[in-house]
């Protein structure tokens, strides 16, 4: 493939990169960010006058119809109206004669930043807003959205998204973002310059290079007192030698079950017992790091609120937790890379995260864990190889059923790490035989489990369990009406 040459099949990946910026690069990224906040601010104040203003108007005052930005493309035209407009800026000049005028200046300091920012923050108001509504009209999946609200200014975290542009030159096509331009570790963005970056980007200019991808947008983030810029990048698949044979359509096995759990984090097996990986023990960053949290957290609180003191003792909290985050996703990376690299075929839990932080004893080990992390990288990364996975019924009882004959234990507790069948005498580990368990789900529901466009993943079917208490109401399925029932006969 040339450069510039169009991708046929994409992918979406980010380049995370530790900038260095000088001490005036450091002013520009944080005059940036608060346009980003400002901008996001009064677009929201903007939407909220003129839902209040649209109110107040009678159905039948027709001219006086106020019409409510929603969308991105709106709110962007309702921000780039009043940046412009009085309300936005005036002075007073005054002439020889001391007649006095006003003069409309609008936002005044507009021009010290890039007009994207505010774009781009206005848009992902837009995405607040979407999610909202259709949190309210039950069209969203997942955790009740609430109503976007103001932000608050933070010295310590922020960002702000700037699009990447491509204009046609003599020389080529020449990007506003661009990597390697000021040296091999530089990062160019538009209106700020180049970046000095800690990490190597040889990969990322090599596929730059090649055409084999291109940048969308950059994000520059400010967490744990240091400048990150993630790069989002539209690449061309993974080399044929990287991705995974193109199972026969009549081939239903080689389904692997991943059980994730707090005694061994991830054991995977196949239908037939074999087990394929085990990892027997996890570096639970944030246990580990526990006295240094504990000592960094006394030392905030024993500063005077608003001093120099405290805002050095966040940054050096903050710089901590970043350090431990660093650590879980990488242990996450280097498993959910191993899953995918040595399966084709995953069966995963549709685990009730939320609910099992209930329990109090659990919920630091549950967190610190990161389950749900390790579900979305092997999600994704499949997807890249070109393998499947696959999503159990979050009422399949995987480790409380008997992989040999079916038969359901329900006296299992958390303590039994030995699992033993009252009814055939199996005696297994106990996450493996939940490994097995979900491996023959998948064997058994591979044909079931199609692409919900709403959501924009796989059908769950999480069904209430029978003996779960009454239905809310006359037309809820249980599990036995979806073929999902786990009790075989002896």
């Amino acid at each position: 493939m040339t450069a510039g040459s169009v991708l046929d099949v994409v992918r979406h990946t980010t380049f995370q990169l530790v900038a260095d910026p000088t001490v005036e690069q450091a002013r520009v990224l944080a005059r940036h960010e608060g346009a980003a906040r400002f901008a996001f601010n009064q677009g929201l104040r903007l939407h909220l006058d003129a839902r209040h203003a649209s109110k107040s108007t009678g159905p039948d005052d027709v001219a006086a119809t106020v019409k409510v930005p929603w969308t991105g493309f709106d709110l962007i035209n309702a921000f780039n109206a009043w940046k412009r407009s009085e309300d936005a800026g005036r002075r007073f000049v005054v002439d020889g004669s001391r007649a006095a005028e006003v003069e409309v200046t609008g936002l005044a300091w507009r021009t010290e930043v890039s007009a994207q920012v505010f774009e781009e923050a206005v848009v992902d108001l837009g995405k607040a807003l979407k999610a909202w509504t259709d949190s309210r009209r039950g069209k969203r999946a997942g955790r009740t959205a609430g109503h976007p609200r103001f932000k608050k200014k933070n010295p310590e975290r922020g960002s702000f998204r700037m699009r990447n542009k491509v204009s046609r030159t003599k020389v080529g096509d020449r990007s506003t973002i661009r990597v390697g331009e000021n040296g091999p570790r530089s990062v160019t963005l538009p209106g700020i310059g180049a970046i000095k970056v800690h990490d190597d980007t040889r990969r990322l200019r090599r596929m730059l290079a090649t055409g084999r991808a291109r940048i969308l947008f950059a994000t520059v983030s400010r967490r744990g007192g240091r400048w990150r810029i993630s790069l989002n990048v539209e690449a061309t698949d993974l080399h044929p030698a990287a991705r995974h044979q193109v199972r026969d359509v009549t081939d239903h096995s080689g389904w692997a079950g991943v059980d994730r759990g707090l005694h061994a984090p991830v054991v995977a097996a196949l239908a037939d017992g074999t087990a394929t990986l085990r990892i027997a023990e996890a570096p639970k960053a944030l246990r580990a790091a526990q006295p240094v949290t504990r000592r960094l957290s006394k030392s905030v609180s024993r500063k005077a609120k608003g001093s120099v003191n405290r805002r050095a003792a966040v940054r050096r909290l903050a710089r901590h937790h970043e350090r431990v985050r660093a650590r879980r996703h990488h242990f996450l990376h280097q498993v959910s890379n191993l899953l995918v690299q040595t399966h084709d075929r995953l069966v995963i839990e549709d685990l009730n995260i939320t609910g099992m932080l209930a329990n109090h004893r659990l919920a630091a080990a549950i967190s610190d864990a990161a389950w749900g992390e390790l579900a979305r990288q092997i999600t994704y990364k499949m997807a890249w190889r070109g393998g499947q996975v696959l999503t159990a019924d979050r009422w399949f009882a995987s480790s409380k059923t008997c992989s040999t004959c079916g038969d359901v234990t329900t006296t299992l507790t958390l303590a039994d790490r030995v699992f033993v069948c009252d009814t055939c005498g199996l005696t297994i580990d106990r996450d493996l035989n939940a490994a097995v368990n979900l491996a023959t789900w998948g064997e058994q529901h591979h044909h079931s489990q199609v692409l919900d466009p709403e959501a924009r993943g796989q059908v769950t079917n999480a069904h209430r369990p029978d003996g779960a208490g009454r239905r809310s109401r006359d037309d809820e399925t249980s599990r036995d009406d979806v073929g999902t029932r786990t009790v075989t006969a002896a």
